[in-house]
Order: structure tokens, then C-alpha cells, then sequence
């Protein structure tokens, strides 16, 4: 087991709330939905770079 393993099982329910609130106060209700669509489109981003160097590996012809 590694350390963050041991850090989220003492997480309940609540903390996760008050974390919320804390980004609500910091980042403001406004900037929220355009940092959530930005975090998406940037997974997206990256889950698509991790596929193209996946199909590079399988293919000894791409270099």
C-alpha cells in the first residue's frame, strides 16, 4: 500500500464537501465551469497523445 492509498481511506464525505467549498471561495462560481471544461479538454488532449505514442510503439514502420 502506498501513501496516498492510506491518505484517502481516512477521507469521508464530508471533507470532500468542505473541499468544494474551499474551491468555490477561491476560484469563484464563475470561473468553476470554465476550469472544469478546460481540465476536460486537456484529459482529453492527453488521452489521446498516450493512444498515438501506444500505436507508435506497436508499429516498428513509424518512426
Amino acid at each position: 500500500m502506498f501513501e496516498g492509498e492510506k491518505l484517502l481511506r481516512g477521507l469521508e464525505g464530508w471533507h470532500f464537501i468542505v473541499l468544494a467549498l474551499v474551491f468555490i471561495l477561491l476560484f469563484g462560481a464563475k470561473k468553476l465551469p470554465d476550469s472544469a471544461r478546460s481540465l476536460a479538454k486537456s484529459l482529453k488532449i492527453f488521452k489521446s497523445e498516450l493512444k498515438d505514442g501506444d500505436a507508435k510503439k506497436e508499429d516498428p514502420n513509424n518512426k
